[in-house]
């Protein structure tokens, strides 16, 4: 079943008479539980696509349907309820706030849902337990390591069960081996029936999907299926 379906969407951003394509007629879709990368250098229109898949931003033309809706009809609050309970994001600088304890971090999303504080913080536990930081709950951003942090921001975005989890260049700012363990949690989140998919540079950490798209200059240039994100 198509959760995620992209028919040729085009951005253009315009900076008074400059026109810069961002995205060029670019159609694929994604089956749901499906883990998928999406791989191209700085500049390719990557960042672009993840925040149209993310209904952070909307396409100038095509069409994109998610869960059967096309999501340039819905209102900023049907939009901002997907972003809150359809998608969970995770990002390269991970946006934890700093002075605050992981499980707190963890919370957050849920105590903006208006999640009783009892039940948010039992849900925190259980996901910080479930990505191996069930001793670090107590411990602020500072306290922990790039791939610890990464870890929070993973929990955090699970908190209000997703269907969906979006990672923009999940691993920029991790070491190597931190990157493989966050690679196997986002394959084992995958396996438990999340749709998964990344967005990166790296094509070793692309490996780790079932299927890659690769994007240059707006376009998509070839996909590629990848045995190792089937293991």
């Amino acid at each position: 079943m198509e959760q995620i379906s992209i028919s040729h969407v085009s951005k253009i951003y315009y900076t008074g008479d400059v026109e810069t394509v961002a995205i060029d007629d670019i159609s694929f879709s994604i089956k749901k539980g499906e883990f998928v990368a999406i791989v191209g250098p700085s500049g390719s229109g990557k960042s672009t696509l993840m925040h149209i898949i993310g209904a952070l931003d909307s396409p100038t033309s095509g069409i994109y349907i998610l869960d059967g809706q096309d999501v340039s009809k819905l209102s900023k609050d049907q939009l901002a309820e997907i972003r809150n309970k359809k998608i969970g994001f995770v990002f390269q600088s991970f946006n934890l706030l700093p002075r605050t304890t992981a499980i707190k971090n963890v919370a957050l999303p849920m105590t903006y849902a208006g999640v009783h504080t009892d039940e948010r913080m039992k849900r925190a536990e259980e996901l910080l337990k479930e990505v191996g930081l069930g001793d670090r709950m107590g411990h602020t951003s500072s306290q922990l390591s790039g791939g610890q942090m990464q870890r929070v921001a993973i929990a955090r975005a699970l908190s209000m069960n997703p269907a969906i989890i979006l990672a923009d260049e999940p691993t920029g700012n991790i070491s190597t081996v931190q990157a493989e363990e966050i690679m196997k949690i986002f394959q084992s989140l995958q396996k438990q029936g999340h749709t998964i998919i990344i967005i990166t540079h790296e094509p070793s950490i692309a490996a780790y999907s079932q299927r890659t798209i690769h994007i240059k200059d707006g376009k998509i240039e070839r996909e590629i299926k990848n045995g190792k994100g089937d293991k």
